[in-house]
Parts: structure tokens; C-alpha cells; sequence
């Protein structure tokens, strides 16, 4: 390691393969928090590297609980976090809309870093006992067209980092690493991104995995489509920027999306959504997301076509269906 730091510090980059050893050593406990800690400041000032990121992923992913998700076409929908604007639970919600209206989706998450809270939060909250059982996964899948992977249990060599995360308290380029890191290899993926220099990484990144994608950022900070400002959105068909009016809904403000101070307000607004009982604010922020989501799928569809899908999968019951079916699968 301080060979690899010494080298980082006179500003040269790791090699993809070099990426690779230097997670695998660290994941199987051969650095210690000190080291850890050096290793993670470096990108906290200065960029991460494509390479460096796509041999961080590989090396994650080959020590990653083993899926085979092969038979399905599976579609994430995930946020980086860090944006710090303590939203309600929108890409979650958004996840139910979009299984509701008949897709097949797998989502990769984790307890909340900077809200209230995250997708595991909630999820938990109403009772979900998470999971590594393929079978049981599959079965989800199945009966309900989504289930969850809750991220620590799937990426076990990540324990060795956590510690050191969380005594430094600050966004590393282990948030970049969350949403590459599903073991479900997921064949579309829908994230939202917190600042323009993230989408721009990003956007190379999934143009190198080659696979379907949608990426999302809000001018004014969120990782989502959150109708409260313009939100940039690129795609495998080039690069959009959408007023919410363009989107198809009226403009909102910031505190229309406040997830509350306990988990117990925030799964109430989830919840609601489900139940078609929010505020046309909170509905409409999770109907847009939804319906970039299902465009990223299906491409073809224009986003009208898509926003009336996600409605439909609101107002027929479908998402709250599907919401209640995956959690019998995994009580």
C-alpha cells in the first residue's frame, strides 16, 4: 500500500488490474483503517479515474454473493445519495410503480447515508426480512416483478471499508461503486446522480458496460427527477434537458418532497403514494422517475405513453399489489 499511495500521490492513476488487486486486498482485510483511510482521501481530491472505477466494480462483483438472474431482463432503479436534500423514499416508490405496470425489476439498496430514509429503511419498516436465497429472490420476481437486494448482505467485502466510512463522514468514491455493484447484473439501470460531474462519469461507464441506461440529475441537486427544477437526462440515445413541464407536470417545490425527521413519517408518505393518497406533488416526483424508468426499457415508447403506464399502475391498485405480494415473499 505505500507503494500504490506514494504512486497516487505523485497524481499517477491506477490500471484497471491494479484497481482490481488493490479492492481485493483491501475487501480481504490486508490494509489496515489508516491505510484505508489514505487510499480514500486521495479521491477526495482529486478524480476517479474510468479505469479505476471499472476495476473497483470487477473486483466487488467477483467477491459478491453469486446470482443468476439470466432468465429474467431485469431493471434497477437507484440513486447515488449523498445529494443531502432528505427526500421521501421516490426511486422505492418508483420501483413498485414500475413492477406494477408488468416489468421485471431487481433493486440494489442500501439504509440511508445523509436522510431519513433509504430503501432498506423502509422496506424493513414495513416488515421485509432481506435475503440472500436465490430461490426465494426468483420466486419474488416471479409473483410480484420485484424484488430487493439488500446491499451489505450481497457485498460482504465491503465490511472491511465500513468502519472507515463511516468515521470519515463525507461522500467517498465508494458512493460511485454502490450502484455498479448489483449482483443481479441488472441488463437496465435507471440512476440518479447528485451533481453534473457524476452523470459525465457515469455516462462513460455505462457506455463501456454496454448496457441499457438512463441517468438523471435535477439542476438544483437531486439525484432524481424531482420536478423542481430543469433535470438533465442521458440515455443511450444521446442527452436531454427536461423542464417538469416537459416531463409533463407542473413544477414543485423543494419542501414538497421532504421525507420527514423519522422513518415512521417517511414510510407514511411512501405508503400514501402506494395508496394513491399522497399529494400530487409527491405522486407526480415518482410518476416522472417511473416514467423515465420504463423508457429506459422500452425506448420506443415516448415519455407520454410511459407516464400514462406509470398512472395506471397507480390508480388500478397494481403497484400497491405488487408492493404487498413482494412482502409476503419476504416475511
Amino acid at each position: 500500500m505505500k507503494q500504490i499511495l506514494n504512486s497516487l500521490f505523485e497524481h499517477q492513476a491506477l490500471t484497471r488490474v491494479e484497481a482490481q488487486e488493490v479492492m481485493r486486498k483491501m475487501a480481504e482485510g490486508q490494509y489496515n483503517e489508516s491505510q484505508i483511510a489514505a487510499f480514500i482521501s486521495v479521491y477526495l481530491m482529486r478524480s476517479i479515474e474510468l479505469d479505476e472505477i471499472l476495476g473497483f466494480r470487477e473486483a466487488l462483483l467477483s467477491m459478491a454473493v453469486k446470482l443468476d438472474f439470466s432468465d429474467f431482463d431485469v431493471l434497477d432503479i437507484v440513486g447515488t445519495g449523498g445529494d443531502e436534500k432528505n427526500t421521501f423514499n421516490i426511486s422505492t416508490a418508483a420501483c413498485f410503480t414500475v413492477a406494477g405496470a408488468g416489468y421485471q425489476v431487481v433493486k440494489h439498496g442500501n439504509y440511508a447515508a445523509t436522510s431519513v430514509s433509504g430503501s432498506s429503511n423502509v422496506l424493513e419498516y414495513f416488515g421485509a426480512k432481506f435475503t440472500t436465497d436465490e430461490t426465494v429472490l426468483k420466486r419474488s420476481l416471479d409473483v410480484s416483478g420485484f424484488a430487493y437486494l439488500h446491499a451489505p448482505i450481497f457485498n460482504p467485502a465491503m465490511k472491511n471499508v465500513a468502519p472507515v466510512r463511516r468515521s470519515l463522514g463525507v461522500r467517498t468514491f465508494f458512493n460511485v461503486l454502490g450502484p455498479l455493484i448489483s449482483p443481479a447484473r441488472p441488463q437496465s439501470q435507471c440512476l440518479g446522480v447528485y451533481n453534473l460531474k457524476m452523470l459525465r462519469l457515469y455516462t462513460y461507464i455505462y457506455q463501456q458496460l454496454g448496457i441499457r441506461y438512463s441517468i438523471v440529475h435535477s439542476l438544483d441537486g437531486y439525484d432524481e427527477v424531482s420536478l423542481t427544477d430543469a433535470t438533465v437526462v442521458v440515455n443511450n440515445g444521446g442527452e436531454k434537458i427536461y423542464s417538469p413541464e416537459q416531463l409533463g407536470y407542473a413544477k414543485i417545490m423543494q419542501q414538497d418532497l421532504y421525507g420527514g425527521s423519522t422513518i415512521e413519517e417517511a414510510a407514511g408518505i411512501f405508503m400514501r403514494v402506494l395508496d394513491n393518497e399522497a399529494t400530487s406533488a409527491q405522486l407526480n416526483a415518482v410518476l416522472a422517475n417511473a416514467a423515465i424508468a420504463i423508457q429506459t426499457q422500452n425506448a420506443a415508447k415516448t415519455l407520454e405513453e410511459c407516464r400514462d403506464e406509470a398512472l395506471r399502475s397507480i390508480e388500478s391498485g397494481a403497484a400497491k399489489k405488487t408492493f404487498v405480494t413482494f412482502l409476503e415473499q419476504y416475511s
